[in-house]
């Protein structure tokens, strides 16, 4: 039954965790997620032809799902500082990544989620629109507002720095 499944997992977990967590901004609920998905993708394994596609579109989804039910709220946890102290190769990377992190936590659920699947992942506002079931202008008000508030995050963070320098 999971021929196959195991090499997807070995070989595509990494990225989709890091999906999972640009979405939720959360690591342990990212964790969650994905292993939510996983769990799901093994049980109809046989049926699904394009792995990768399918566990994109479906984290997604499950994102969305959290939104729509009525009385939960996203809880806000501290993001961890995983990186430690910047030390050898990758440190700048790292701190850079763990900022775009940060940033993006600062948004809306609704409005991370159309960032992440437009410039991270490069889906087209209709295949955002299509599986977050939300019209396209709806995506493209998110995508715009969601931007113009990075933007002044990023501008505040540039500010702070010249200022205090």
């Amino acid at each position: 039954m999971g021929e196959g499944f195991e090499e997807f997992v070995a070989t595509g977990s990494d990225r989709l965790l890091r999906l999972a967590l640009l979405l939720t901004g959360d690591r342990n609920l990212a964790e969650d997620l994905l292993q939510d998905v996983l769990e799901r993708m093994y049980v109809g394994w046989r049926r699904i032809e394009d792995p990768h596609a399918y566990a994109r579109t479906a984290l997604a989804r499950r994102v969305t799902d959290r939104w729509r039910q009525k009385g939960r709220r996203p809880r806000e946890v501290e993001l961890e500082d995983w990186h430690g102290e910047a030390v050898g190769d990758g440190a700048a990377a790292r701190a850079e990544r763990s900022r775009v992190v940060e940033v993006l936590r600062a948004l809306p659920p609704r409005q991370r989620a159309v960032i992440v699947l437009r410039y991270f992942e490069d889906w087209s506002e209709e295949q955002i629109a299509d599986q977050l079931d939300v019209s396209r202008g709806t995506v493209k008000s998110q995508a715009s507002k969601g931007l113009r508030t990075l933007r002044t995050l990023v501008g505040e963070e540039v500010g702070a720095r010249w200022t205090s320098s």
